[in-house]
């Protein structure tokens, strides 16, 4: 199984030091070590929402990449024949262009669609522009949503099959952080319909109330 977790292993997607994105994300980590995950996520004052958007959408795929590269060994065609959230929600596959009628797959399978898929879009500069002054496409945000509710489906199908695993590993201080701050920056911008995060929401509201 190691060349398979390597394969899921996407590479991280590195944004060039020095560009203003980089400073944007500087600023993220900052606010976020301060502790206060609200306050974090708020858009800074005179940046562009999409550029905002862009360049937490990146950490957040960074995130959620190093976060199931810790458990790729357990989740396998036989531990997770399909890719599931707990026993109320399943997931198909489709990209709209190579797989354009939704299919049924395991989990590590969906998972390495769903990460490439999104990889690609990340690097597409016609949609994620790293270059000052170029604008952002018109459908940013509709892609940037698309993004957003598929990396939540690893999140969630984490939570659900593997959670027994982060424990052993010792990593749910390490998950929970890191996904509360992905529900906060969605709920900040309203990127996810709440039915999409229905599979998480006891934990989303167990969360927020934490923070209230």
């Amino acid at each position: 199984s190691g060349s398979r977790s390597s394969k899921t292993f996407k590479p991280k997607k590195n944004i060039p030091e020095g560009s203003h994105q980089y400073e944007l994300l500087k600023h993220a980590e900052a606010t976020l070590g301060s502790g206060n995950l609200r306050q974090a996520v708020m858009l800074p004052e005179g940046e562009d929402l999409n550029e905002w958007i862009a360049v937490n959408t990146v950490d957040f795929f960074n995130q959620i990449n190093m976060l199931y590269g810790t458990i790729t060994e357990f989740c396998t065609e036989s531990s997770c024949p399909v890719m599931s959230a707990g026993p109320r929600y399943e997931y198909h596959w489709a990209d709209g262009t190579n797989i354009k009628k939704p299919i049924k797959c395991s989990a590590p399978k969906y998972i390495d669609y769903l990460m490439t898929w999104v990889q690609d879009q990340l690097d597409d500069e016609t949609l994620f522009p790293s270059k000052i002054g170029v604008p952002f496409p018109k459908n940013f945000m509709s892609v940037a949503k698309t993004i957003l509710k598929r990396l939540f489906r690893v999140y969630a199908h984490i939570y659900h099959q593997h959670f027994d695993s982060v424990i052993r590993l010792q990593e749910e201080a390490h998950l929970n952080t890191s996904f509360k701050h992905f529900i906060f920056f969605v709920q900040e911008f309203n990127l996810i319909d709440r039915r999409e995060l229905a599979p998480l929401q006891e934990l989303i509201e167990k969360l927020g109330s934490k923070d209230r």
